[in-house]
């Protein structure tokens, strides 16, 4: 956190970003970053839900279910994600995001899976960790709104039998 707050902070010198959080997972992360951030910045949230499921060329559609509170014109906006994936989200509240006038937007995760980009002009300038195709719960991540409270990232063993089909964590 402190190497990431200290990146952030050199090359935002002089500029106050606001923040974004992709709620919910982000939020611990993006708590965490804004406490190791030395710098003046702001602080929002955007909730999505994605819908629909890319089938024989179909497209996966995202939707916006709560939007910022803030004024973005003319600020420096960085996206705080919990992981990135496809892409497709980011790429989505990236595009849309640019659109409302921003000086700037960048991404900064905590978890990144390249190898599983489906979009390529994504803005990810900050990332904590590449990470293998698991599944995290902790430390702000769910299975099924389950385990948030989790001090830490644990990985998620699908695989083991539990009982009343609770995973191995």
């Amino acid at each position: 956190m402190r190497e990431l707050g200290a990146e952030i902070a050199r090359d935002y010198e002089g500029r106050e970003p606001v923040l974004v959080g992709a709620l919910k997972a982000s939020v611990v992360f993006l708590a965490d970053l804004s406490r190791a951030l030395p710098i003046l910045h702001a602080i929002d949230f955007v909730e999505l839900a994605g819908y629909g499921r890319a089938r024989m060329g179909g497209h996966r559609r995202i939707r916006l279910l709560k939007d910022l509170d803030l004024d973005i014109r003319g600020r420096d906006v960085l996206i705080v994600e919990d992981v990135i994936d496809t892409g497709l989200t980011l790429h989505y509240l990236a595009r849309t995001l640019e659109l409302r006038g921003t000086r700037s937007v960048a991404a900064v995760t905590l978890l990144d899976r390249p190898y599983r980009r489906l979009v390529d002009d994504l803005p990810v300038r900050y990332v904590g960790f590449v990470v293998p195709d698991e599944l995290y719960v902790g430390y702000g991540f769910d299975l099924d709104e389950r385990h948030r409270e989790l001090p830490d990232l644990r990985v998620v063993d699908l695989s083991a039998a539990r009982p009343a089909h609770e995973p191995e964590i």
